[in-house]
């Protein structure tokens, strides 16, 4: 069963690369894989368990001695792990519905306007650059998930053509993940290195943001060279009718931005999982618009009110996340992942190699369990540390490029990444196609980025 679970990812996501040519929705497939893993750890979970390799198992057997029996095993999976693993998926399931509902209330009350009004280039190049640099910026201030919504959702006022749109958004995907790297609220592997003590705030602003910018540039400068033409924008009809007045725009796009930029505030001030910071903002935007339709038609209120914005969300690509992060919390429980990073170690002792291995393998499973797995595999050195072993101490080598490559690498492939699936499901961008335009264009920004920290690594360390 331990091998099956494996050989079922694999298939399933070898279906989600082909969802066009097989005319299945990723989601479904997702789903099914994120169950039937499950289902074989139950089935073989007292030989899997036995076998020594999970080390959540060892974990909890530690705290209980006692429940290695069959039934104790059993209750492990079906009650523990299974438990603990939904929280964990929750909290960005919840994240996620909250960034997008917000996102969708803004552009039903036309406040992204109020942008792309000021943006006049349809300079392919041009607004290329301008987007990719507000993004780089935003997805630090906010964090890369969140981020991408936002400015797909921007871009699908900008650019009318599906294929450039796809572009754009695949771009928008490398810039999200390049500027989440270096804030330590960037990204959730950051969030993890930062809470867990193994960076400080500064240190890695200031050791990863130069390695982060050039995985951003590089791309870019390379588009550059072959990119030409305009962006056709998007027809509107004049005859349409207005549903906001302008300080109606003005007043949600503000609400909205303040709402998102208040949930890394949330999560510092509060210490609770940023989940419920945009929850809170979403229900102060709820209250918001209730009182200010209250008194309209109800032709108004179906198209403006939450109730009404809740339809145009994006339940697929919610699913699509839930089923894959089922699926990758499966692998991590049953002990695959730990017996790849016990792998790396034993047979990798480069610590940039190992990160860089660690990058690549992040645009193929999640990212989050093989940062865990990193830092449960390697314990914080103590500061004076010499030799290997100083490359572990707080904002020591290793971490901070782990947080470099763990953000960062999701990006060669669309589902490598939140940014890239929370893109791929706005704009139904087909796996297959982001392989053969953008994947090698990730991949060289990703070596480039950390080719600038190996140099500042020798040069600075």
């Amino acid at each position: 069963m331990f091998t099956l679970m494996v050989v079922v990812f694999v298939l399933g996501y070898a279906a989600i690369a082909l969802e066009h040519p097989l005319k299945i929705d990723k989601a479904a497939t997702a789903l099914l894989i994120g169950v039937i893993t499950w289902v074989l750890y139950v089935f073989g979970g007292v030989d899997i368990l036995s076998s020594g390799v999970s080390r959540a198992w060892n974990e909890y057997i530690a705290i209980n001695p006692g429940s290695d029996s069959h039934e104790g095993m059993l209750d492990f999976i079906t009650h523990h792990e299974v438990l603990h693993h939904l929280s964990e998926i929750s909290t960005i399931l919840f994240f996620l519905l909250g960034a997008m509902t917000i996102v969708e209330i803004v552009d039903q009350h036309q406040g992204f306007k109020i942008i792309t009004d000021k943006i006049k280039t349809t300079n392919k190049i041009k607004l290329l650059w301008v987007l990719s640099i507000l993004t780089f910026f935003m997805s630090a201030a906010l964090d890369n998930l969140t981020t991408t919504i936002v400015i797909v959702a921007l871009i699908r006022k900008l650019i009318g053509d599906k294929k450039d749109r796809w572009f754009f958004a695949s771009m928008v995907v490398l810039a999200a993940n390049a500027g989440g790297a270096w804030s330590p609220i960037g990204d959730v592997t950051t969030i993890m290195l930062w809470i867990g003590g193994q960076v400080t705030t500064m240190k890695i602003i200031t050791g990863v943001f130069l390695p982060s910018l050039f995985t951003m540039l590089v791309p870019l400068a390379i588009v550059s060279t072959y990119m030409k033409g305009n962006v056709t924008r998007p027809k509107t009809n004049s005859n349409d009718k207005e549903y906001t007045t302008q300080k109606e725009r003005f007043t949600i796009l503000c609400l909205g931005v303040s709402a998102l930029l208040f949930v890394p505030v949330f999560k510092t001030v509060t210490h609770l999982p940023p989940y419920l910071g945009m929850l809170f903002g979403l229900g102060v935007m709820w209250i918001v618009t209730e009182i200010m339709h209250k008194n309209k038609e109800s032709e108004y209120k179906t198209r403006l009110n939450v109730t009404g914005v809740l339809r145009k969300v994006d339940v697929p690509t919610v699913l699509f996340f839930l089923g894959i992060l089922t699926a990758v919390s499966s692998l991590q429980s049953a002990g695959h992942l730990d017996i790849l990073a016990q792998w790396l170690n034993d047979n990798v002792h480069d610590i940039y190699v190992i990160n860089l291995i660690i990058g690549v393998l992040s645009s193929v499973v999640d990212n989050v369990p093989l940062v865990a797995a990193a830092m449960g595999m390697y314990p914080i050195e103590a500061a004076g540390a010499v030799g290997y072993a100083s490359h572990f101490v707080q904002d020591g080598l290793f971490w901070e490029f782990l947080a470099y490559c763990a953000g960062t690498g999701g990006s060669i492939l669309i589902i490598g990444s939140a940014a890239g699936v929370a893109a791929m499901g706005m704009e139904k961008i087909d796996f297959i196609w982001y392989f053969k335009k953008i994947s090698l264009l990730a991949l060289t920004g990703y070596l480039a980025g950390a080719g600038v920290y190996y140099l500042e690594a020798v040069l600075f360390h």
